[in-house]
């Protein structure tokens, strides 16, 4: 979509004819945490066992 090499092109002016933040452009997403995946897990493992609790008794 944008390239980054091109001489004829700035980046700034690409993102503007896509539409799309410049900060969007140079947006590197962040893994999740050791600690959040392991609680998700746990959640996802109760959920299997119980799938018919609601979401107060899931709390």
């Amino acid at each position: 979509m944008i390239e980054p090499a091109n001489p004829d092109l700035p980046i700034g002016r690409q993102c503007q004819l896509l539409s799309i933040s410049r900060s969007s452009f140079y947006y590197q997403p962040k893994g999740e945490t050791a600690l959040n995946l392991a609680l998700m897990r746990q959640i996802d493992e109760q959920f299997l066992e119980t799938s018919f609790f609601g979401v107060r008794q899931m709390t």
